[in-house]
Order: structure tokens, then sequence, then C-alpha cells
């Protein structure tokens, strides 16, 4: 692993948040050059200087965040309909786990996506009412010395699922598709080695038998700004945010080149990537159980319980491509 690599580790967002959280302020405002010394001016989108730090959203980002990014709805699911449709989906995820156990079945289930796009909270949804012996949550932190001079999917490797068990990783070893070379913490030949041996290294485990889910959420330049905002608002929220979070908006366009790169070289028929927009939590929250929910043959499954998987907010990751992608 090179120094930066290295560096990108220790700094706890390479592999998730790790330790490094943002309890007081922010590294000054988001800048609106990639690189620009933290502090000096709010991060400028076109026509709307956006500052964390101020108590209230832009007009034009709050007025526009829901719809960004080409989401297909103008207005949220209702509540109501939500919690009355959660429910069963978790009685199935009940199920699901039960075979899973009788059966001696392992399954990964892998969420990657932006900042602020709702991993954590659709995870949550997931587990809530799982035993935690039989479904882990696995969000790395910084590695240790000796885990740095490791082979790269190492430690990732070691959290694999045992018999029984559904493992769910909050971020994954895509980290070095993503985060690492935008933030300029892996050598571009790194990366390209990495998107070359990542389909071969997820054949492993499908021919070994573990069923691989990956999910990647997506939202809209503003719905960002939007999410970032309320986070840094919310002393309950705040330490969510680590120092590169602050790094998100002014490089938008350099993740969604990244991503896109990421969907189109590792989607492989053994482990496909699904797309799933995320600007309304509680759509996201749903399909993304859904997909997985008619992803496993468990036995008692109930379709009508389960319901349809919206296609206008959940693709296949070429779909998603051909239909312009995160650009």
């Amino acid at each position: 692993m090179t120094k930066k690599a290295r560096e990108a580790e220790h700094s706890g967002k390479a592999d998730g948040k790790g330790d490094s959280k943002s309890h007081g302020k922010p590294h000054g405002k988001a800048e609106s050059k990639a690189g620009a010394k933290p502090g000096a001016s709010p991060v400028d989108h076109g026509d709307v200087g956006f500052d964390i730090e101020a108590p209230a959203l832009p007009k034009a980002v709050d007025e526009t965040a829901f719809a960004s990014g080409g989401f297909p709805y103008s207005r949220k699911y209702k509540r109501k309909a939500y919690e009355r449709e959660l429910e069963p989906l978790q009685i199935e995820l009940l199920k699901l786990l039960s075979w899973a156990r009788k059966r001696g079945e392992r399954i990964v289930v892998l969420f990657e996506g932006r900042d602020g796009a709702g991993k954590g909270g659709t995870i949550n949804r997931f587990t809530q009412h799982l035993n935690p012996r039989q479904a882990r949550i696995v969000a790395l932190g910084k590695p240790t010395e000796a885990e740095a001079g490791q082979w790269y999917f190492q430690r990732y490797a070691a959290e694999l699922p045992a018999a029984g068990e559904i493992v769910f990783f909050d971020r994954s070893w895509y980290n070095r598709a993503g985060v690492e070379p935008v933030m300029g913490f892996c050598t571009p030949e790194e990366t390209r080695r990495f998107l070359q041996e990542v389909p071969a290294f997820e054949g492993m485990l499908a021919r070994d038998g573990i069923r691989l889910i990956k999910l990647f959420l997506t939202i809209g330049r503003e719905m960002q700004m939007s999410r970032l905002h309320a986070r840094w608002h919310d002393p309950l929220k705040r330490w969510k945010l680590s120092p590169i979070d602050f790094q998100a908006l002014p490089r938008f366009d350099a993740y969604s080149q990244a991503f896109e790169r990421m969907l189109a070289a590792s989607s492989s028929e053994w482990a496909p990537w699904t797309v799933v927009r995320a600007n309304d939590k509680r759509r996201a929250r749903l399909n993304a159980i859904r997909h997985v929910l008619t992803s496993v043959p468990y036995d008692g499954r109930d379709e009508e319980a389960i319901g349809a998987v919206d296609r206008k907010i959940v693709l296949g990751a070429e779909e998603y491509l051909r239909e312009g992608g995160e650009s």
C-alpha cells in the first residue's frame, strides 16, 4: 500500500467513517475548487453560494433538492404508507435470516454511494429486528499498522459471513474505486488494478457459495447539499460528518466520474450492481429491502407482502449508465 493510501486509511474515511469525526467546526466551508484550502469561501454551484454553516439553505437549493439528479417523483412517500409497508418487509427479512441459518447460507449485502445518500439509515431498517448474532454490520475504521501492509482485500475477507450469517457492509473494498482516487489517496494504477481484479475476487466468493448483493445509493447534488447542511445543524448528527465529507460537494463531478467507472467495470453476471435513486429515503429503504428479498430464494416468501420493486428508482448498472448515470 502506498503512503497516500495509508494516509487515506488512517483518515478513517477510506474505509468508512472510522474515528475521524468532526465534533466542532468543519474544516471551513466547502470549497469551489477541489484541493482548495478549507475555510476560504463557500462552494459556488452556478448562481447558488452554499455555506454549510448558514442557518438556512439557499432557496434555489431547497426548492430543487428533491428532484435533483433526475429523481422521478415530486413528493416524499407518505409516512403512514411507509410504516405500513415496512413492517411486512421486515417480517420477510426474519424469514430470510431463518432460512439462511437453517441452510447454512452466507449472504453479503454491500452498500456504496455518495456521502449523505442514506446508507446507514437503510442498513438500520434491514437489521432493526434481526438477531445481531446472525446479521452483522461491518463498517471498518482505520486499519492497524499490520493491516495497512496486507493484501488490499484481506481485512474485508476476514469479515465475510460464516454459515448461517448475513453481513451488511457499510462501505467496502470499493473505497479503492471511489474516495481514494478522488481524494488522491491512491495512484491511478492502483485503481486500475483494483477494477481489473475485483470481478475475479467477487467471482471467487460466488463460486464458494456466498450470495453477494451490491447496492449503490445515489442522490442529486442539491439533495447532498441539503442533507449535509442538515447534519451540520443537528447536534445529534454532526458526528456523522468527517473532514472528507466537506470535500464531497466541490468534488461532486469527480465522484460522478469515479462511480460511473466503478459501475461499468465491476458489475458482473455473478455480482451485479443495483442502483437505487435515494432522494426520498422512504422509497429507497422500502425498495432496497424488496430488491434483496426478491434476490434470494428463501422458503415461505410472501410475494404479496413484498410487493413490486419500483423500477423508476431501482435500476441495473447498465440501464442506469445508459440513462446518463451520475453525470
